[in-house]
């Protein structure tokens, strides 16, 4: 049975893919930037339009946005933001190596943020912290490969709809549950998949995602995922649970170009009680 605080995700979750609303872009990138400020000050102070009926998950837990990873000034090594406009919320991921003292805090962070579509107040900062004893964790490694990718916006006209972007990803979180699913994932080459700090690919032109993909389809399924969608840039982010592995809170953050899979990001806690340092 899943603990209360999975309970409380899978109520959030269920209000996530429903809203049907024009949210304010600029709106959503300025919250953001002030989220991405609170990692590098280490405190909370200058988030600012947070409603009343704010909550703060962190790994997948409730609990008070004080006494989470905010306690920390970090250098950003790598940030990148999405934000979507139907949904009022944005992705961001974010690869740290230090803090502004110099200290080594390696970190790679995943965020959701969710907003009311009436006013834009904050309603959710939903985030994984990996650090050193998540799922191939090496912040360094995750840089490197990171800083080798393009995603840059797509043009209008060649961008993927939301329905092929969450069809994708969600074809391709059954394979662990779905028997034919991995056939039928839109596998695109060249195609590179960021798991942790271990790379599919080379940068070459025959790279594959495909490598390590799951070949047992009897397994638990990935449950109680969130959406953020940004066709501006060919992304879905999708945060769920991983129950074959011991309900390990995970992101995973997919590209798309011209219909196929080119990019996936994977943050997974394999072992939830490794939080940060």
């Amino acid at each position: 049975m899943l603990s209360s605080s999975f309970a409380g995700l899978a109520a959030l979750a269920a209000l996530a893919p429903g809203v049907i609303a024009a949210c304010n872009r600029t709106a959503l990138l300025a919250f953001a930037d002030a989220y991405v400020f609170s990692h590098e000050n280490g405190q909370v102070g200058n988030l600012e339009n947070i409603a009343e009926n704010f909550t703060y998950v962190e790994n997948n837990k409730t609990r008070e946005i004080t006494s989470g990873i905010f306690n920390n000034a970090f250098v950003i090594d790598h940030r990148h933001t999405t934000a979507d406009e139907v949904d009022c919320a944005t992705y961001t991921e974010l690869i740290i190596t230090r803090n502004v003292s110099g200290a080594s805090t390696p970190h790679v962070i995943g965020t959701q943020i969710r907003h009311n579509p009436t006013d834009m107040s904050a309603h959710l900062i939903d985030l994984l912290v990996s650090g050193p004893g998540s799922w191939l964790f090496n912040a360094s490694q995750t840089l490197y490969w990171a800083k080798r990718e393009t995603w840059s916006v797509i043009p209008a006209a060649r961008r993927p709809s939301r329905a092929a972007l969450k069809a994708a990803a969600d074809t391709y979180l059954d394979m662990w549950s779905v028997k034919g699913a991995a056939d039928r994932v839109p596998w695109g080459t060249p195609c590179a998949r960021l798991e942790g700090s271990v790379y599919t690919g080379t940068g070459g032109p025959n790279d594959s995602c495909k490598p390590g993909i799951p070949t047992n389809s009897s397994q638990a399924p990935n449950s109680h995922r969130r959406y953020v969608i940004d066709q501006s840039y060919g992304s879905i982010d999708v945060m769920c649970i991983f129950e074959h592995l011991a309900n390990a809170p995970d992101s995973h953050q997919f590209r798309m170009e011209n219909g196929k899979l080119r990019y996936i990001h994977t943050i997974t806690l394999a072992d939830s009680a490794v939080v940060h340092p």
